[in-house]
C-alpha cells in the first residue's frame, strides 16, 4: 500500500465510523468538498499536511490519531 492509498482509506474508514458523508466531513473541517473529494479519487497525490490537520480538526481527532494504524505503520517505501 502506497501513502495515497493510506490516506484515502482512512479519511473514509474514519467517516464510516462517524457515519458522515464526505460532504459532511468537508464542512466540519472548514474545507471544499472538491477538497476532499480530489484526495479521494486520487486527483490529489500528495494532499498538504495542513488539510489532513484541517480534517483531522474537524474529526476531533490529532494527526497522532489520524496516523495511528497498522496500514501507515507498513507503507512502502515511496523512493524507488
Amino acid at each position: 500500500m502506497n501513502t495515497t492509498t493510506a490516506v484515502r482509506d482512512r479519511i473514509l474508514r474514519l467517516c464510516h465510523e462517524r457515519n458522515i458523508t464526505t460532504n459532511n466531513l468537508a464542512t466540519i473541517s472548514g474545507l471544499p468538498p472538491s477538497s476532499i473529494k480530489n484526495i479521494l479519487y486520487g486527483k490529489s497525490l500528495n494532499p498538504k499536511i495542513i488539510t489532513i490537520k484541517m480534517i483531522c480538526d474537524g474529526l476531533n481527532i490529532t494527526l497522532a490519531e489520524f496516523f495511528n494504524t497498522p496500514e501507515f505503520d507498513n507503507l512502502e517505501q515511496e523512493l524507488k
